[in-house]
């Protein structure tokens, strides 16, 4: 099937030094760019980044200091791969919160002003988890290996949710057996920047969702603590996330003026 495109898609991936959004770097990009007639066009890039690369994430990638000592830095490349996406929607698997929010950081210390105000991202592997079954018989049966014969029946799905939660426990290690953690993991918020340090309120009012200022709107931070605007642009927060701030704080002084 071919996809139904009103502009050009670009598929990508990236390889990099870790998962860090903030400090890692890309050593490896490889974009398949698809045209609304179906036509495609694909490149792939080595990239030195000009940082170690921990050899437990070599092992996973295959891609060693050697490497990409003699190859070009990401700012050396990023004009021709963003001329690659500029007119482009985005495509990727778990690229929502990984491979677009790392891009993004690299584009911009490249100063390359790179947003996504003109194009849509699609995430493969979220439609994958939203399309496959997740429903609370699929997760007993994969959790406890056991069929939940009275589906639907309160007491057994009861039962069923407190069994399968213990068996998360027990399955992975990154879960702390701690209810707050439990609760801050599992719950799903829509963020105004990349990295989540910007979350939206009921009202779609952006808020801190951390710190000493977490829930409180931004706005009126930044208006009642100017300071703390400046000490969040000098501190180790990602570029796009101070990108998102001074957008705000440059909204509410033009709000302002009007």
């Amino acid at each position: 099937m071919q996809l139904n495109l009103t502009k050009p898609i670009c598929f990508f991936d990236l390889e990099t030094t870790g998962i860090n959004i903030t400090n890692d770097r890309i050593v490896e990009i490889s974009i398949l760019k698809v045209f609304p007639n179906g036509t495609q066009e694909s490149k792939t890039w080595l990239v030195n980044p000009e940082m170690p690369i921990p050899k437990e994430v070599t092992e996973i990638h295959g891609i060693t200091d050697e490497k990409v000592a003699n190859e070009p830095t990401f700012k050396e490349l990023a004009k021709e791969i963003y001329d690659m996406i500029k007119d482009s929607d985005l495509g990727g698997f778990n690229s929502n919160r990984f491979d677009i929010p790392l891009l993004a950081e690299e584009m911009l210390r490249a100063e390359i002003d790179f947003d996504m105000k003109n194009r849509v991202a699609i995430d493969v592997q979220t439609i994958f988890h939203k399309m496959e079954q997740r429903t609370l018989s699929a997760a007993y049966k994969f959790y406890c290996d056991e069929n939940l014969d009275d589906a639907h029946s309160a007491e057994a799905d009861t039962m069923a949710t407190y069994e399968v939660l213990k068996a998360q426990l027990a399955k992975y290690d990154e879960l702390e057996n701690d209810t707050k953690f439990l609760a801050e993991f599992s719950s799903r918020k829509k963020f105004a920047d990349f990295a989540g340090f910007i979350a939206y309120n009921k009202k779609g009012e952006e808020c801190f969702s951390f710190g000493k200022h977490k829930g409180k709107l931004v706005t009126e931070v930044l208006e009642k603590e100017p300071g703390y605007f400046g000490w969040l642009l000098n501190a180790d927060f990602p570029l796009y996330t101070k990108k998102v701030l001074t957008a705000i704080k440059l909204r509410s002084f033009n709000n302002k003026l009007g």
